[in-house]
């Protein structure tokens, strides 16, 4: 049985992009080498295609790759049947792949970018496709499509326009409608909390505001729910594993993008210490919502459990979570029974299958 050639991609143009090679490395070290010859390719904060010409995956965590002498520039060609372009001074080469993994955490990964220049050149590629990446990225359309049918927070949400044209009015309609801090102000489309601001107080608000704008167009204004923080993994096309729910608790008042990489204090509980009617819950909950967002291949469905109002409340999905060595997606999967190699296969057997 010959190899399937796989195609890593990792990096990007991404506040995210540190995070998208720590687990490009640990995808890289997982991916059977029996089975697959894989073919990594980063693209740098600035937007290059490059063929990494060596096999460190500590490199690829790094940021080192960069630097490897068998570096070459690389395109992916739309035009069908795919092909990698590998460039050398003024001729290029031609790589066949079956397959690609995007590890790309945030905007122009995970929003559906990426996953548009697959389908249009007709390459299989393992998670969602275009439009479920778009929606699950965004949080105001996913919330909006799933309104009625999960529970969700008190919001608000509102444009880089309506806010220009009318802040007062702006901030005095998020305190009305919210009506109790902490607000928490989020750009509507942006990963691994960056420009999010717990807000206790409606005179940090336009603060909170501008600085979420710095990282998108679209903001969502959201009711602080005082509770566990919930992660539930789901795996599939049809046919669904979804896993027992796993727990954050943040070293720091809420779970930033320092709280989630850097600081030592918070904790990652596989499985989460919870009823088991609640775990249930919220796993059927989950396979709910990937439904109806029409997600594929995996992802990873986030809740709040408010323990004394029994409320289970749905916070965000990640089309493309983490595979870091502390994610807790790969770790949920693998307390379901699915370990991180035989994740891999299950993810890359899923792409080929939906082609």
């Amino acid at each position: 049985m010959s190899k399937k050639r796989v195609l890593l991609i990792f990096g990007g143009v991404s506040t995210e992009h540190e995070v998208s090679r720590k687990s490009a490395s640990s995808v890289f070290t997982n991916l059977d080498k029996e089975k697959y010859d894989v073919i990594p390719v980063g693209i740098t904060k600035s937007g290059e295609w490059i063929l990494y010409g060596g096999d460190s995956a500590e490199d690829i965590k790094s940021g080192a790759w960069e630097n490897c002498p068998g570096n070459r520039p690389a395109i992916l060609s739309p035009s069908r049947p795919a092909r990698l372009l590998v460039l050398d001074g003024g001729t290029y080469t031609m790589e066949e792949i079956d397959i690609a993994l995007p590890i790309l955490h945030g905007k122009n990964g995970e929003d559906g970018t990426i996953q548009g220049l697959f389908e249009l050149s007709g390459l299989p590629f393992g998670g969602c496709g275009c439009g479920a990446s778009a929606n699950c990225m965004d949080k105001v359309a996913a919330h909006l499509i799933l309104r009625g049918h999960v529970d969700q927070a008190k919001q608000v949400h509102f444009s880089k326009y309506d806010f220009m044209r009318d802040p007062d009015g702006i901030i005095r309609e998020i305190v009305e409608k919210i009506n109790s801090f902490p607000i928490y102000i989020k750009p509507s489309s942006s990963g691994s909390s960056v420009g999010i601001t717990m807000v206790k107080s409606e005179d940090a608000l336009y603060d909170a505001i501008t600085l979420a704008l710095e990282h998108d167009d679209k903001i969502l204004a959201e009711e602080g729910i005082p509770g566990r923080e919930l992660q539930v993994s789901v795996l599939g096309n049809d046919d669904l594993i979804v896993s027992s729910p796993g727990e954050v608790v943040s070293g720091q008042e809420f779970f930033s993008y320092d709280a989630k990489y850097n600081d030592k204090r918070s904790q990652f509980l596989v499985p989460a210490d919870v009823p088991a009617d609640i775990a249930e819950k919220c796993r059927e909950l989950a396979k709910d919502i990937y439904r109806r967002l029409s997600c594929r291949g995996f992802a990873r469905v986030d809740f709040f459990y408010w323990a004394e109002k029994g409320r289970i409340i749905f916070n965000e999905i990640n089309t493309i979570p983490g595979f870091t060595s502390i994610s807790l997606y790969p770790r949920m999967m693998g307390d379901a029974g699915v370990p991180y190699g035989e994740l891999m296969d299950r993810i890359i057997e899923l792409g080929l299958d939906r082609e």
